[in-house]
């Protein structure tokens, strides 16, 4: 599998453990603020498969787990060997994904290589084609959480509150996906790497941390387990 980028340890990625994370090149979305353009635009380099591999044999029994993020992981054509190798080595896994192929996550599910799951939710769902690109459907990702919350894994679904969204934006999107055990509101940050026509969106005034805590109290009206 295409590997990019590594962090060799986080407390943050994973909750509850210690893991790496992983970052996978490519993605079917185009979000203008990605905080990875380089996976998406090429520019990106691609790590060796014996220096991932060595990287993770050597951390058997000091990292709990292993964070696939990217990019989408979905389209990785290798993900599920890779997965299985490290479900081999005794790794805790998360996919970090965007929702967009259900059936994917359905056949990890499956398969049982997946310990936890990350999915974000972006936008309303009429606007994901503006937010997310052309071709960008939220009735996928909202089937990918439907599909979760049936099932036994624990997960999260995670928005970022860019500017161009707001409360009667959250709460629109709160009432669209089904209650989740974990929905979480994160602060919007301006990357560093973004296209040059998206600089006047990129630019607007971020909202504080106290209106998104404020924003996450309304949204507890139809996502109780709401947090920022």
């Amino acid at each position: 599998m295409n590997i990019s980028g590594i962090i060799k340890s986080s407390l943050i990625d994973y909750p509850g453990l210690i893991s790496c994370v992983l970052f996978v090149p490519g993605c079917n979305y185009s979000c203008f603020y990605c905080h990875n353009r380089s996976l998406i635009d090429g520019s990106h380099i691609l790590l060796t498969p014996q220096s991932v591999t060595d990287f993770l044999q050597k951390r058997v029994g000091l990292l709990d787990g292993v964070v696939i993020s990217g990019g989408e992981p979905t389209l990785q054509s290798n993900l599920i060997p890779f997965l299985q190798m490290l479900r081999g080595l005794g790794y805790q896994i998360k996919l970090d994904t965007n929702g967009s192929h259900p059936e994917v996550v359905k056949e990890l599910l499956a398969l049982a290589l997946c310990d936890y799951v990350a999915v974000d939710y972006k936008s309303p769902a009429e606007d994901y084609p503006k937010i997310c690109g052309n071709g960008a459907d939220a009735r996928q990702v909202i089937e990918t959480i439907r599909m979760l919350s049936e099932g036994e894994v624990p997960f999260e679904v995670r928005t970022t509150v860019i500017p161009q969204l707001g409360n009667e934006a959250l709460m629109v999107m709160a009432k669209e996906i089904p209650v989740v055990p974990r929905y979480v509101l994160n602060r919007y940050k301006v990357p560093d790497k973004y296209l040059p026509q998206d600089e006047e969106k990129i630019l607007k005034k971020p909202y504080s941390i106290e209106e998104i805590k404020s924003m996450a109290v309304s949204v507890t009206a139809c996502q109780p387990n709401t947090s920022t």
